[in-house]
């Protein structure tokens, strides 16, 4: 790769760590959809941003995310998880668990959906008790996705704060190792081991349990099982509080469309595909290594360069989305969006996170019309790291 003169140094990213609005570099990219940058890892990457080339790379077999992992290669930032984990699914896969992960987040699964319903009224009947001014993310946002991954996988309810202390290393955006990372993992492995020698476990860690019995299932270990459930519950908390945040402070910033919600809930499901096009949560790239010499563009990014696709920037291109800007319920091609990834590795709960969405959301415009931020937005405080580009609390009122 090419070094920067004193004159022209590579764009730092990412470019801003606010998730209330585009960064202004984002607009500067249209005439540059494939850029060279320096991550905060110190190292180059191309930064892909348009939403044709964003979807080829995430669909193209020569861009690898496994290979992100590797001993050596370019990164966006050090990792605080084992590199193996990094390909989670790809893992689940080749392990022969797919299909019980794929039912145990199936939002169609027995009561799942009940069990959400009922779960938001009882978090919202504890606001109103409480009485505002109250913090949204903390008091409903995280507890709701805490509390639905551990009934998916069959954890009791007490095992949330407990898991859910670790996320902030866990996702954590860092140039450098974070020398607790690895304890903070083996202290989950741990915890998760002893859910599974628990005969009381159910939901997804107790069918994993049982195929322990399985001959065909010799070769797991009680390790590789609890990764299963340590990396759901964390990536799975982690994007649906995270969105489920920025979903209702976007629509806080839009008093006609929150209050055309609230005269029809039955649109929330359509206002949710606009609002994963708009969310601005994940801040980062979404990394992948080229195993080959491949054109993107008018730019050939040579085998072993890291490739790093904006989904903000494909959202809000506006050769995909005319007027991207505009919030519109009724856009035509709204779920064209990339916020779930695309190719092999396009999230396989997305479906899950639609219906979580949707639940919260309808619950909160049924039984809270009034709702509206109880500072401005220029006090919110930004968090940084992976999926947390979002306010350190968001205080509400109604």
């Amino acid at each position: 790769m090419t070094v920067e003169t004193a004159r022209e140094p590579l764009p730092a990213f990412p470019f801003s760590w606010r998730g209330d609005r585009l960064p202004d570099e984002v607009r500067a990219l249209r005439g540059e959809p494939v850029k060279r940058v320096r991550t905060i890892a110190g190292d180059e990457a191309w930064l892909v941003s348009s939403h044709e080339l964003c979807k080829r790379v995430l669909e193209d077999p020569r861009f690898s995310l496994k290979d992100t992992s590797a001993e050596g290669a370019p990164r966006q930032y050090a990792l605080t998880i084992p590199p193996e984990v990094v390909n989670n699914m790809g893992n689940i896969t080749g392990a022969g668990l797919r299909k019980a992960v794929l039912k145990a987040i199936n939002p169609k699964a027995s009561g799942l959906e009940d069990w959400m319903r009922a779960h938001v009224g009882d978090l919202l009947d504890g606001l109103v008790a409480e009485g505002a001014p109250v913090d949204l993310r903390g008091r409903f946002a995280n507890p709701y996705s805490e509390a639905m991954h551990c009934r998916i996988l069959g954890l009791p309810p007490s095992d949330a704060p407990r898991l859910a202390a670790s996320l902030d290393i866990a996702f954590m955006n860092s140039p450098a190792p974070v020398a607790g990372a690895r304890l903070n993992w083996d202290r989950d492995i741990a915890h998760m081991v002893e859910r599974l020698n628990d005969p009381g476990t159910t939901g997804l860690m107790g069918e994993l349990a049982a195929l322990r019995s399985d001959g065909a299932y010799g070769h797991l270990t009680d390790e590789m099982l609890a990764t299963v459930g340590v990396t759901m519950f964390g990536a799975g908390v982690i994007s649906t509080a995270s969105f489920l945040t920025m979903a209702v402070f976007s629509l806080l910033q839009r008093p006609r469309t929150w209050a055309e919600l609230c005269a029809a809930p039955h649109r929330v499901p359509a206002a949710v595909e606009e609002l994963l096009r708009v969310n601005l949560s994940i801040g980062d790239g979404l990394p992948r290594l080229a195993l080959e010499d491949v054109t993107l563009g008018e730019v050939t990014v040579r085998k072993g360069e890291l490739v790093l696709v904006l989904v903000e920037g494909a959202n809000f291109d506006p050769a995909a989305f005319p007027d991207p800007h505009a919030f519109d319920i009724d856009r035509p091609n709204s779920s064209a969006h990339l916020s779930f990834g695309g190719g092999r590795h396009y999230c396989p709960a997305t479906a899950l996170g639609r219906k979580h969405a949707e639940v919260a959301l309808q619950a909160l415009v049924e039984r809270m019309p009034g709702l509206r931020l109880a500072v401005p937005v220029q006090q919110l405080v930004w968090r940084t790291g992976f999926m947390k580009r979002i306010p350190e609390r968001l205080p509400v009122m109604w």
